[in-house]
């Protein structure tokens, strides 16, 4: 579980979160949802300690993690997995070295160890016969598997992920949405994944939080979110149906 108790954050005099108050269950999916610009991603960046929080606490399990030194937040982040908006995968790499670049960096098994460990997070996501590829030779959604593969290449504790389904179509998105899902559950991670995407929120949204202007207004999950009285979720989830009726090509 990840507990964050009075989270404050600000750019210069800008205040970008206020007094966030929130926890993410272990071997659940926990969304932040909110428009652009509400705060989500600071948020997500600041639990994974990629932003220090000016105020407030964020603990993992019972370490007050943002109190922690250097080498002991270096401890924790061996147990966190990373999934960007965009994969991050390295372009000079190939498939099975973007998956072994975090055990490179935090483990001493052997070579063999490694190539053992780099199979079977591929095989786990699906991906077979693609060690040998480049980033540049795969489609949208077996970057984001080669992603998600890296990702768990720790086992990790905690995984975070900024707008997994980000430039993918809806096929495809659904089936990461479900791939985050199984993996979460499986190993009982902390999940927290940012999202505007109502897909995911009605799929996987064992827990949601919605965010605007840097306030938590919200806090539910998929089977409350379109039934709740919040003007600011109504508006949000208004807004981004409409957005997706609009986007949809019609049959002629």
């Amino acid at each position: 579980m990840i507990r964050i108790k009075g989270l404050e954050k600000a750019f210069n005099d800008k205040v970008v979160l206020h007094d966030i108050n929130v926890s993410f269950e272990s071997g659940k999916t926990n969304l932040i949802i909110g428009k652009s610009g509400s705060g989500k991603t600071v948020l997500l960046k600041s639990i994974a300690g990629l932003h220090e929080p000016d105020k407030g606490e964020v603990w993992f399990g019972d370490i007050l993690f943002n109190k922690l030194d250097f080498n002991s937040k270096k401890e924790i982040r061996k147990e966190m997995g990373m999934l960007f908006q965009g994969s991050a995968l390295f372009d000079s790499l190939t498939v099975e070295q973007n998956v072994k670049f975090p055990l490179d960096m935090f483990t001493l098994e052997t070579p063999e160890e490694k190539i053992e460990r780099v199979n079977f997070c591929l095989n786990r996501v699906g991906i077979v016969n693609a060690n040998r590829l480049f980033p540049s030779e795969l489609s949208g959604g077996m970057k984001k598997r080669v992603a998600i593969a890296r990702a768990i290449a720790l086992n990790p504790k905690f995984l975070f992920c900024d707008e997994p389904n980000s430039g993918l179509d809806p096929v495809t998105a659904i089936m990461i949405d479900a791939l985050i899902r199984e993996i979460t559950e499986e190993y009982s991670m902390t999940t927290i994944i940012n999202t505007h995407d109502m897909n995911s929120v009605i799929e996987i949204g064992e827990n949601i939080v919605f965010i605007n202007d840097g306030y938590i207004c919200w806090e539910g999950n998929k089977d409350e979110v379109l039934r709740s009285d919040n003007e600011l979720l109504n508006e949000f989830i208004f807004a981004n149906s409409m957005a997706k009726h609009l986007l949809t090509p019609r049959k002629k």
